[in-house]
């Protein structure tokens, strides 16, 4: 193989995972807009004497949704302050094997909650799991941390793989 082929591959790769962290940074983005429609507006109808059913409901799913799904855009931005501020006190070998030194056990832990998300979602699902007041089923919300979770491992090796450069420019 290659040397232009190779890197024409991993070019494809980091392009295909940079639309997939936009696109889930997009659903985080609608999942905080819906968290903050649904609570205007069941303020405003908790003064008009009723409240919106289901609001905590809807309020706690949109959290972990948001939560989960901004994880992979604030890694491939490097947007995680504390980190970085440590890093620019190294030297560029100092940063380099501190990054790989932090990153291997972020992309173990990432994988594990991915894998454990999975089978939580699994076990939802087979259970019949359902929110408390609208009883909608649930069991889909473990998978998209799971999915979020996944692509923090993917960003991640990208950042091993390619030290100091992030995925995204803000």
């Amino acid at each position: 193989m290659t040397g232009t082929a190779t890197t024409g591959r991993w070019d494809f790769l980091a392009t295909g995972l940079r639309r997939l962290v936009r696109l889930t940074a997009g659903v985080a983005g609608v999942s905080l807009l819906a968290m903050v429609a649904v609570t205007c507006v069941d303020v405003v109808m908790r003064k008009l004497g009723h409240p919106l059913p289901g609001a905590y409901d809807m309020v706690k799913i949109a959290a972990g949704v948001t939560i989960a799904c901004a994880l992979p855009y604030t890694t491939a931005v490097k947007g995680h302050v504390a980190v970085e501020y440590f890093y620019h006190r190294l030297g560029r070998r100092g940063r380099v094997v501190a990054d790989t030194l932090i990153r291997l056990p972020i992309m173990a832990l990432f994988s594990l909650f991915t894998w454990h998300l999975l089978a939580y979602g699994t076990k939802l699902r087979a259970s019949g799991e359902v929110s408390m007041t609208l009883q909608w089923p649930v069991f889909w919300v473990p998978y998209v941390m799971a999915f979020a979770c996944g692509q923090v491992v993917l960003v991640t090796l990208y950042h091993l793989l390619h030290p100091g450069k992030p995925l995204i420019k803000p």
